[in-house]
């Protein structure tokens, strides 16, 4: 009888009792699961409380250390998360902390060991914010996305890339928390207000009797032979609010729904033109119920309620995208058998 046996078969036994045989798969690589699960399908009960206590500590120490160093600019981020353009900030962090906890199993058996080139990259982090927060030429905007670089290099430093490949994205993640300088604010919103009240116009000129001109981001409107009160597309209704919010939030679904790449692409890409969308609908709205109903019911709460509004909108349409995607685009599944070699060691 020759050393090594090749035999097909349709239902593997059981080889765990002679550990000299092995098993291996031909065709397909299978792909490693985007959840751990355990045999019977259902996830596995792991705790962080696996860690140890010294190792809670550890981190404990670190995050004493890091909040010490980063204090001033921790507090000024924090600081701008109570402005309605950025109110989403608060709720960053907490994404990124759900998605870690998406990996509790997987990052708890990891066998980690430092990378010295994080070290190196924690060093040029910290000399960076020291040196650009000193020079009187210095960009503030950097200092806090120094900050999460010195946070991404202290992972790297202590679990290596084992642990970097499981929290990079959490990390990267929180760039959105951190608001952008009022000059790059501004001047991304004007020309969406521009572009805003350029279609609103045409739209409200299919109106029978009205007539809607604009000049910038001011909408002229005559209805009926009587010139009303221009309508200002302001800062708030430009859709940077919407915009960055909903673009945290396609990351966030992106990242958590398992799909093809190119798939995960298109979504995120889609939440641009979405929230774009959505913020037209809303300046178009607002203009009809200011000509037809009554000014006051595009003020205050109700302006409020109508933006608010654009939300569910702004999901049902990203929902709409996902849900035809994945019924025009079907992969193939994997076989229902496969042919599983048998060799015996020597």
């Amino acid at each position: 009888m020759p050393d090594n046996i090749v035999s097909a078969i349709e239902d593997s036994p059981d080889f765990t009792k002679n550990p000299k045989m092995e098993i291996q798969t031909q065709g397909s690589i299978a792909r490693a699961p985007f959840c751990s699960k355990s045999q019977n399908g259902s996830r596995a009960r792991v705790s962080w409380r696996e860690i140890g206590r010294h190792n809670y500590i550890k981190m404990l120490i670190i995050a004493a250390l890091f909040c010490f160093l980063f204090h001033n600019e921790i507090e000024r981020i924090v600081s701008r998360w109570t402005e309605p353009n950025w109110s989403h900030g608060l709720l960053i962090p907490l994404f990124s902390l759900y998605f870690i906890n998406q990996y509790t199993k997987d990052i708890l058996s990891l066998q980690t060991r430092p990378n010295y080139l994080g070290l190196f990259f924690l060093i040029c982090g910290i000399v960076f914010y020291a040196l650009n927060g000193a020079s009187p030429s210095g960009y503030a905007y950097l200092q806090p996305i120094s900050m999460i670089a010195v946070l991404g290099a202290v992972v790297l430093f202590l679990g290596g890339w084992r642990l970097m490949k499981y929290t990079w994205l959490p990390i990267a993640f929180l760039v959105f928390a951190v608001p952008l300088p009022q000059r790059y604010y501004v001047a991304l919103t004007m020309p969406m207000r521009h572009f805003a009240a350029d279609i609103t116009a045409v739209l409200l000129n299919l109106l029978n009797g009205l007539e809607a001109t604009t000049s910038g981001v001011i909408i002229d409107v005559m209805y009926k032979g009587q010139h009303l009160e221009p309508l200002n597309v302001a800062e708030a209704c430009s859709g940077m609010r919407l915009l960055m919010a909903f673009l945290a939030l396609g990351v966030a679904m992106a990242y958590l729904h398992y799909r093809p790449v190119w798939q995960r692409i298109i979504l995120l890409a889609s939440t641009i033109p979405i929230a774009i969308f959505c913020n037209i609908v809303r300046v178009t709205v607002t203009g009809f119920i200011y000509v037809l109903i009554h000014p006051k019911y595009t003020q205050g709460i109700y302006h409020d309620m109508l933006g608010m509004g654009m939300l569910p909108l702004a999901f049902a349409l990203y929902g709409f995208l996902a849900w035809f995607m994945t019924s025009l685009f079907i992969e193939e599944g994997e076989e229902i058998t496969e042919n599983i070699v048998v060799r015996r060691k020597q």
